[in-house]
């Protein structure tokens, strides 16, 4: 009996572990560039997602070509797509309020990171783009493929220096 009991809860435990990591992410190695917090249900600090560099290559890279307000030119921009990483995390809620290096923030309907593919750029024409010109990571929306995205509602969500991300 006891064996058995021993072997139940052994089971349970192993379960409940498996539980556990299944809904936390893993740890960044490198410098934090990105954090996000509130509606999500996995996790890799004390309810928070947060990423490296690398940890966002990791959830496929996505290009797009476009130009914008803010650059000259065709650009070529690389990052995850929004939505890759809201799935990664577990997103729930229907607002993102995303805030950049110098506090300014914006709110971002949920839904526009489903409907376009908006990416969270981490390269411009194949360099990391650097803090100075807009990094380390800039939302990008596909401007040149749908030009009812040019306008000021779009520019204003469109948040350079990103640095932490609040699904509410």
């Amino acid at each position: 009996m006891y064996f058995t009991r021993s072997v139940v809860m052994a089971c349970m435990l192993s379960v409940m572990g498996f539980q556990a990591l299944a809904d936390s992410l893993p740890q960044p190695s490198g410098p934090v560039i990105l954090t996000l917090e509130g509606e999500l249900s996995k996790t890799n600090g004390d309810g928070v997602a947060r990423f490296d560099r690398e940890m966002l290559e990791d959830l496929s890279m996505h290009l797009t070509r476009t130009d914008t307000p803010w650059t000259e030119g065709m650009i070529r921009f690389e990052g995850p797509l929004g939505r890759r990483v809201l799935d990664f995390v577990g997103a729930k809620g229907d607002t993102l309020v995303v805030t950049a290096l110098n506090d300014y923030s914006a709110e971002v309907p949920l839904a526009d990171f489903y409907a376009y593919d908006v990416i969270l750029a981490l390269k411009m024409d194949d360099h990391y783009i650097r803090i100075r010109d807009k990094g380390p990571i800039f939302i990008i929306y596909p401007f040149a493929d749908n030009p009812a995205l040019r306008t000021e509602v779009i520019h204003n969500r469109s948040v350079w220096q990103l640095k932490s991300i609040r699904i509410k």
